[in-house]
C-alpha cells in the first residue's frame, strides 16, 4: 500500500531558466538556504531566490526570483556546485578545474585560487581539521588511479593528502578520514590518514551508473548489484537492510526517514526504517536527484522541481486512518530525530493511544492494553466508550482531536452482543491490573465505580472482594446501579464501607423483607429460617419482628424448637390458630412489647445485658451498639 510522503512542485520554470536557449540544459544544481544555484551546459551559473508558501493540505509553493546569472568564459558545461555557506563561497567544477566564486555576486575571488586536474569533488561533511575558516575537499584527480584531499579557504586552497587507488575512481564521498569509492569493479571504503583500505562489494562500473552518496556519521549509501540500494559503515558492514530499486538508477537522495531514487520513468521512495517501498511518482526525462539540508531536488535538462515532504505528524495520521498501525508506529518512533524531544514524546504517546483503540475495536485486547500502558492512556478515555459506567458526577470530556472514531461500544461493536461481552470482560481486566498503578493516579473514583458495575452486571466473584477492601466506590452511583442489578448483599457491604450502617441494617432487614410476596412465599420456608437462625439471638429476634409485626404471622410456642422459645417470654395465653405458615399452625403471638424493646436497645447501642421479666418468663438480650447492628445482621454467625 502506497503511502503520501512527497509532492512534486515545480520551483523553476523552463521560460524562466532558459528563456529561448533551446540548446542550452541544465547540468547540476546546488540549494543552500534560500538560495539555488543552477549550473548549465553552456558554462553559465543562474541565482535564484527561493520563496517557500505554505498550502493548507501540509505541501507547499516555490517562487523563484533571479538574483545573478555569470558565464565562467568556458565552452564548457559546469559539472559541479558546492556551496561553502561559512566561507560564503561557492566551488564550480567545469573544464576539469574548481573555480572558487563569491556566492552573492558570482565573481571569481581576486586570488584566482582554484584547484586544477579535478574530475569530481565532495565536500567533507564531517571535517577533521577542526578549522572553522575552510572546508576540506576530496576530488578524483585527473591524474591515474589518484584522489586528493584539499583545504579550502576564502581565497586559497592547500593540498592534504594524495592517495592512490587500486583502480581509476569513478564517484566519491567522503566523511572525516574516510573515503567512500566506486571502483572500476567495485566499492571500497579508504582511509586517507592510515592508508587502509577495505573492499566493499563487486559492481561493474562500465554497464552501471555508480551511486555514492554519504547519508550520515560514518555511513553511506551504494547502489549494488541486483538494483539494491545497499548502506555500508566506515567499518565495512552494513547496519540495515537493503532497499529494492530497479536496475537503472541514475540517482539518490536522502530525506530521513525516506530513501528516493531516481530511474527514467518514476522517483521511488523507500523507508529507512522498514525498508518498504512508500509511494512511486512518475517523472520523466530526471537525470538529477540531490538532497540539500533536508530539501530534495530533481530536475530534468529543462526544469528544476522539488519533493515537498508531508509532515511527518500527517503521514503518521494518514497511515493510522489507513489502519496501517505497525508502519505507523515504526514512523512515529523513527520521527525521534526530526522532532525536538518534548514535542516527540507528546505526539508518541498519543499515536500510541490511536493504535491502541485500533486493536482494540479489532478484539486484539492483548496488542490494545500494551499500546494503551506505554501511551500512558488516560484511563477515562476508555471507560468512555461504556455506557453509563463513568460517574454521573465525572466532569470528564475526551480527548480533541478525538483518539478514534466511535460513539460507544455499540457502534464500535455494531450492536453483536457477543463482541460486547467481550468487551466488558477486557475493560474488567484492565481496569483490574491498572488500579493500584500509576495509571489510575486521579481517577480512582472513575476507575472503581466503573469496576463494580462491570462486576454487578456480570455477577462476578469479584465484587464482593471489591467492597470489602480498600476502594474508591461513589456511593450515590455504586448503591443505584447495585439495587438495579438487586445485588443487595453488596449494597450492603457498600453503605457499611462509607460508614452509613443504619442504612446498611435498614436494607438487611429488607433483603428478607420487602420481596414480593410470591417471591418470599416459593423461597425460603420460615420455619427452616427460625432453625437456621436460633444460634445467633440477634438475628432471630429480627426475624421474629418481621414475622409478627409486618407479615402478622402468629408463633406457637409449642411447636417452635427450643431454641425458638427461649428468645421470647411466654404469655400464657393461646390464641386460635391462625395464618398458615409453611403448612404449620402457629399461634401465641409473639410479644410485640417484647420486640420492641429489643430493637431499642439494639439502636441505643447499651453495649451490656439486661434482663426483662414479663409474665413469668425472663429474657436476656444482648445488646449492640449501632455497629454491631450491621454485623450480626450480615454475619450471623460472628456474633452468635
Amino acid at each position: 500500500m502506497s503511502t503520501k510522503a512527497f509532492t512534486l512542485v515545480s520551483a523553476v520554470e523552463p521560460e524562466l531558466l532558459m528563456g529561448d536557449k533551446e540548446r542550452v540544459n541544465i547540468e547540476c544544481v546546488e540549494c543552500c538556504g534560500k538560495n539555488l544555484y543552477v549550473g548549465t551546459s553552456d558554462g553559465s551559473i543562474h541565482h535564484f531566490l527561493l520563496e517557500e508558501q505554505p498550502l493548507p493540505a501540509g505541501t507547499a509553493a516555490f517562487t523563484a526570483t533571479r538574483q545573478r546569472h555569470r558565464h565562467l568564459g568556458f565552452r564548457k558545461p559546469v559539472t559541479e556546485l558546492r556551496a561553502a555557506s561559512a566561507l560564503h563561497r561557492l566551488l564550480v567544477l567545469c573544464d576539469c578545474s574548481i573555480t572558487l566564486v563569491h556566492m552573492r555576486s558570482l565573481e571569481p575571488v581576486p586570488s584566482g585560487a582554484r584547484i586544477k586536474g579535478a574530475v569530481a569533488l565532495a565536500l567533507n561533511e564531517n571535517p577533521v581539521s577542526g578549522d572553522p575558516f575552510c572546508v576540506e575537499v576530496c576530488i578524483i584527480s585527473v591524474k591515474r588511479r589518484t584522489v586528493q584531499v584539499f583545504m579550502v579557504y576564502e581565497d586559497r586552497v592547500q593540498i592534504v593528502r594524495e592517495v592512490s587507488t587500486p583502480e581509476q575512481p569513478l564517484a566519491v564521498a567522503v566523511d572525516g578520514y574516510f573515503l567512500c569509492l566506486a571502483l572500476t569493479t567495485q566499492y571500497i571504503i579508504l582511509n586517507y590518514h592510515t592508508g587502509v583500505a577495505q573492499d566493499l562489494f563487486p559492481y561493474c562500473g562500465e554497464e552501471k551508473h555508480p551511486i555514492v552518496k554519504r547519508i550520515g556519521r560514518q555511513e553511506f549509501l551504494l547502489a549494488g548489484p541486483g538494483g539494491l540500494g545497499m548502506f555500508a559503515t566506515v567499518a565495512g558492514i552494513s547496519q540495515r537492510a537493503p532497499v529494492h530499486w530497479s536496475e537503472n538508477v541514475i540517482g539518490a537522495a536522502i530525506c530521513f526517514p525516506y530513501v528516493l531514487a531516481l530511474d527514467d520513468e518514476f522517483i521511488t521512495v523507500h523507508s529507512m526504517l522498514d525498508q518498504q517501498q512508500k509511494q512511486t511518482l512518475p517523472f520523466k526525462e530526471g537525470h538529477i536527484l540531490q538532497d540539500f539540508e533536508g530539501r530534495v531536488i530533481v530536475a530534468t535538462s529543462k526544469g528544476v522541481y522539488i519533493l515537498v515532504p508531508l509532515p511527518l505528524e500527517k503521514q503518521i495520521q494518514d497511515l493510522l486512518s489507513s489502519h496501517r498501525v505497525e508502519e505507523a508506529l515504526v514512523l512515529a518512533k523513527g520521527a525521534r530525530r526530526n522532532i525536538p524531544k518534548e514535542k516527540f514524546q507528546v505526539m508518541y504517546r498519543r499515536v500510541l493511544q490511536q493504535a491502541g483503540f485500533i486493536h482494540f475495536a479489532q478484539l486484539q485486547f492483548l496488542e490494545a492494553k500494551e499500546l494503551f500502558r506505554s501511551g500512558q492512556l488516560d484511563v477515562r478515555e476508555l471507560i468512555s466508550l461504556y455506557p453509563f459506567l463513568l460517574p454521573t458526577s465525572s466532569s470528564f470530556t475526551r480527548s480533541h482531536p478525538p483518539l478514534h472514531e466511535y460513539a460507544d461500544l455499540n457502534q464500535l461493536t455494531q450492536g453483536d452482543q457477543e463482541k460486547v461481552a467481550k468487551c466488558k470482560h477486557f475493560l474488567m481486566s484492565y481496569l483490574n491490573e491498572v488500579r493500584s498503578t500509576e495509571v489510575a493516579n486521579g481517577y480512582k473514583e472513575e476507575v472503581d465505580t466503573a469496576l463494580l458495575k462491570l462486576y454487578a452486571e456480570a455477577d462476578h466473584d469479584s465484587l464482593l472482594d471489591l467492597l470489602v477492601t480498600e476502594n474508591a466506590c461513589l456511593l450515590t452511583d455504586s448503591a443505584a446501579w447495585l439495587e438495579k442489578h438487586k445485588k443487595y448483599f453488596a449494597l450492603g457491604l457498600l453503605y457499611h464501607y462509607n460508614g452509613q450502617d443504619a442504612a446498611a441494617v435498614q436494607l438487611g432487614v429488607q433483603v428478607f423483607t420487602k420481596r414480593p410476596l410470591e417471591e418470599q412465599q416459593n423461597s425460603f420456608n420460615p420455619d427452616d429460617i427460625l432453625i437456621c437462625l436460633k444460634k445467633y439471638p440477634s438475628a432471630l429476634v429480627r426475624y421474629l419482628e418481621h414475622l409478627v409485626m409486618d407479615r402478622k404471622l402468629q408463633v406457637s410456642t409449642a411447636e417452635l424448637d427450643p431454641g425458638v422459645r427461649a428468645a421470647g417470654p411466654r404469655t400464657g395465653q393461646e390464641t386460635e390458630p391462625g395464618a398458615e405458615l409453611g403448612g404449620r399452625s402457629l399461634c401465641n403471638v409473639f410479644c410485640p412489647r417484647l420486640l420492641s424493646l429489643c430493637w431499642l436497645m439494639v439502636c441505643r447501642g447499651t453495649g451490656g445485658r439486661e434482663r426483662w421479666e414479663e409474665g413469668g418468663a425472663s429474657l436476656t438480650c444482648l445488646t449492640r451498639p449501632p455497629s454491631s447492628c450491621f454485623s450480626s445482621l450480615f454475619f450471623p454467625c460472628y456474633f452468635s
